[in-house]
């Protein structure tokens, strides 16, 4: 039986894929990001972050928005300070229900300290169909020594830290599950 794709009016919420990633989709409309943030040109090592959106009982949700925003490897952010002219928009969405895996895929550099006491990390939202407010985390690193310092990631409970950490899954790549409720819920921080 084929699968019907969903229209506006059955998406509570923000994410609507054929405004958000059309291409994605399969739509041909012009979109302002996806999961690629650098281009060859940019400076920096060359990593890749997967994972996926769960819900309460751990199984993947297919219709979910993820982006991130981070620092380029010397810490500075996109903006007046930085020129863009490099291939580096620090800005990354993608959309979870076309990969048969279900997974958000980014494919970036990895990031500098954006300041004294902070470590590198990534800048995460999520959204999803019956959720009216988005929800933000944050990507850390795991062989980051400035872990130890970062006041956003020391602010979460201890036991529940390793929920921010990326896994290491080989030579620049990392593994980062989302997890919406439940045993091992990421943390997720109201901004």
């Amino acid at each position: 039986m084929a699968k019907l794709p969903q229209t506006g009016s059955q998406t509570v919420g923000p994410f609507f894929a054929y405004g958000l990633t059309p291409r994605q989709y399969g739509y041909d409309f012009p979109q302002i990001a996806d999961g690629v943030l650098a281009g060859d040109a940019v400076p920096g090592e060359r990593i890749r972050v997967a994972g996926r959106v769960l819900d309460g009982a751990g199984q993947p949700i297919e219709d979910a928005l993820v982006e991130i925003w981070q620092a380029d490897a010397q810490g500075v952010f996109p903006g007046p300070q930085r020129s863009a002219n490099d291939g580096f928009t620090g800005f990354g969405r993608c959309g979870t229900g076309t990969d048969p895996e279900r997974r958000f895929v980014f494919d970036t550099i990895r990031p500098g300290a954006p300041g004294p006491g902070q470590a590198p990390h990534l800048s995460v939202i999520v959204l999803m169909r019956g959720m009216l407010v988005h929800c933000h985390t944050r990507i850390y690193f795991p062989d980051e020594p400035a872990n130890a310092e970062d006041p956003v990631l020391l602010a979460a409970p201890e036991a529940r830290r390793g929920t921010l950490i990326a896994k290491a899954d080989g030579p620049g790549r990392y593994r980062f599950d989302i997890r919406m409720q439940g045993d091992g819920e990421t943390v997720f921080f109201e901004i």
